[in-house]
Formats: C-alpha cells, sequence, structure tokens
C-alpha cells in the first residue's frame, strides 16, 4: 500500500511530518478518512482527533481545535491555531475550561458571545473525549 506524506502544524509548531497509510480527520461535514492517491479537497476542521496510522499500523493521536485540511493526491497539510498531542492534553485544564463555558453561557447577552461560549465548550469536550479514548 502506498504511504501519503503528512505535515500537521499549529501556530506555534509543527506537530508532525512523516508518511503514514491513513489520515483520519475531524472536517466540519463528518469525519475524512484519506488515503494515497485521494482527490484533492479542502475543508474546514471541528475541533477533535486526528488519526495518524503508521505504516506499522499503530495509531498517532492529535488534537486540534478546528482548523482547516488540505488534501493532494500525495500530501495532506493540516493547519490548526491550536494542536496537541494527545499525550500532551490535561484533563484539569480541560475540565475547567469547559465548566468555565458553561457557566459564562448561562449569562451571554449577544449571539456573538454565545457562539464563541459554544466553540469553547466544543473544544473542552473534544478533549475531554479524546482523553477518555486513549485510557481505554
Amino acid at each position: 500500500m502506498a504511504l501519503i506524506k503528512v505535515d500537521v502544524v499549529s501556530s506555534e509548531q509543527e506537530l508532525f511530518s512523516g508518511e503514514v497509510k491513513a489520515v483520519f480527520a475531524p472536517a466540519s461535514t463528518g469525519e475524512l478518512g484519506i488515503y494515497h492517491g485521494h482527490m484533492a479537497l479542502l475543508a474546514t476542521l471541528k475541533p477533535g482527533e486526528v488519526r495518524l496510522e503508521m505504516e506499522s499500523g499503530a495509531i498517532e493521536s492529535i488534537y486540534v481545535a478546528g482548523g482547516v485540511i488540505e488534501v493532494q493526491p500525495e500530501i495532506v497539510t493540516i493547519f490548526s491555531d491550536t494542536a496537541l498531542r494527545a499525550s500532551d492534553l490535561d484533563e484539569k485544564k480541560a475540565l475547567e475550561a469547559k465548566q468555565k463555558a458553561e457557566d459564562a453561557m448561562t449569562d451571554a447577552n449577544e449571539d456573538r458571545d454565545l457562539a464563541s461560549l459554544q466553540n469553547a465548550l466544543a473544544a473542552s469536550v473534544a478533549q475531554l473525549r479524546m482523553l477518555k479514548k486513549i485510557r481505554r
């Protein structure tokens, strides 16, 4: 099976660069599964887990807080303002962020505030789901 080159980049660092068998990403319209030879695609990402299936079959997980994925037949590039390796996620911080967003939502006055808080809540919930999944 042919491999596909993948680059995962946040605003602060490059988290991954290498060849993998497959990429699974949380697009805003549903999960994408990408293999070598995939048609060109540009999509937005929602907060969640990007899974990279290595040639050995091992999975590397990276949390993205949204962003963009660009797919070409031989290369995938993922850009996210915030991206963390699964091992770097902090459950305590995610729980605090979730509680803070839930509390603030009850006091939100404008649609703009509510949308921002909903995004913050979605990001913290996505982190908690990833943590739960890795600990199984």
